[in-house]
């Protein structure tokens, strides 16, 4: 067990170095590109891949976590809190590195106005204004971030080579080593379960997680951050996004225990519609310099919320075919993803904002059906999950 217990926190600190590169990049990436949308035409290739991935792949990593079942216990709170340590490392610390290195570039002057009114809403990439946003840092400091991120990750690697300890076979004797299923049929798994209705009306809310997060990571960081103050004050608001999300995220799976998920959606729903409708009406400008952070911080709340009660609602839902339906779960987030960054190489943010607002009314529409449904059944499994507490979900999908 202490063995187990060790390679946890190897491993957990071994993901704290690596994504602390790994996030700090990808803040960076939409609003430094070579061209109008490159940065988020890569992205929308990164989560093409992941699409392409997703329905293969949790099986297998399921059968390389075959423990002894009196550690079991060890390693899903050791998991958990390094799924925590994950997310604030990504959130915080390599967002923080960039900050610090662009941090350095030369005080510029004061922006023109003409500038500013091409920022927010009203950024379409097309505009001929030259904004913060087309403006490179120097190379010189290019090559210092690159320079600390890959030392990060060495040090990853370093880590788990050196202190890693191997796992012992936890089998009795005598039974054979179960096989992965094979890649078709676990496939095929994945789409089958796509006969259930709920599921069927359920995946516009990984849909919205991707879009949701995409916006934020794209387009925010861009047309409102980077465009009226600069790349240096992307990490700070991206440090926002990622602690908030982190600290909601454990919070509100033990608040599911006496609130249940109904109120807790309602919340989500409320505070991101809040943000879209001011996105839409506000005018960067930087002496407003305070309510840059308050909108990373309010998205990251409500992130908090999809995160952990879609996979909750996902693993009481789906009880029986838990593989299947966190497979979709992981499926559709990834495509929202793709649609997301995809389109943000040619529409405008406000219409990207209508879009975001269009998902979010139509997946709230297809959770309240599916959880009306589930109420009118006497037993249905939403009513006896209520009482289960919601990281027992966040546990199987991030298993």
């Amino acid at each position: 067990m202490e063995g187990n217990l060790k390679n946890v926190l190897v491993l957990s600190f071994g993901f704290l170095l690596l994504f602390t590169a790994y996030g700090g990049l990808q803040s960076l990436q939409p609003v430094q590109r070579g061209g109008p949308g490159r940065g988020s035409a890569q992205h929308a290739l990164r989560r093409h891949a992941a699409v392409l991935h997703v329905p293969a792949a949790r099986p297998h990593r399921e059968a390389r976590l075959q423990v002894d079942p009196r550690a079991r216990h060890v390693l899903l709170r050791g998991l958990l809190a390094g799924q925590l340590l994950r997310q604030l490392s990504s959130g915080v610390w390599g967002n923080l590195i960039s900050s610090l290195v662009f941090g350095q570039m030369p005080t510029q002057g004061t922006i023109p106005e003409e500038q500013l009114q091409a920022c927010g809403a009203s950024d379409c990439l097309m505009a001929t204004v030259s904004t913060n946003s087309t403006k490179r840092p120097s190379q010189d400091l290019i090559y210092t971030l690159l320079g600390i991120y890959t030392g990060c990750g060495f040090l990853a690697v370093l880590l788990m080579a050196v202190f890693l300890e191997p796992v012992r076979d936890a089998q009795p004797e005598g039974e054979g080593e179960k096989q992965a299923p094979p890649f078709w049929s676990t496939l095929l798994s994945t789409f089958k379960l796509l006969r259930d209705k709920r599921l069927r009306l359920l995946i516009l809310l990984p849909m919205l997680s991707g879009f949701e997060q995409a916006f934020l990571s794209g387009d925010y960081t861009r047309s409102y951050t980077t465009c009226a103050l600069g790349i240096q004050f992307v990490g700070y608001v991206m440090i926002c996004f990622g602690a908030v999300d982190a600290l909601c995220s454990v919070l509100f799976g033990r608040l599911a225990r006496h609130t249940g998920r109904t109120v807790l959606f309602a919340l989500g729903a409320v505070t991101q519609l809040a943000c879209i409708i001011a996105l839409l009406l506000w005018k960067p400008h930087p002496s407003q310099l305070p309510v840059f952070f308050v909108f990373p911080s309010l998205w990251g709340m409500a992130d908090a919320v999809w995160q952990t009660q879609n996979n909750a609602l996902f693993g009481v839902l789906f009880e029986k075919n838990k593989e299947a339906a966190f497979a979709n779960y992981r499926l559709w987030e990834a495509l929202g993803f793709v649609i997301a960054f995809g389109y943000s190489t040619f529409l405008c943010v406000s219409i990207k904002l209508y879009v975001l607002l269009g998902v979010l009314s139509a997946a709230m529409a297809a959770y309240g059906a599916v959880e009306y449904t589930e109420s009118r059944k006497a037993d249905g499994p939403l009513a006896a999950g209520r009482t289960k507490p919601a990281e027992e979900g966040a546990t199987q999908t991030k298993l």
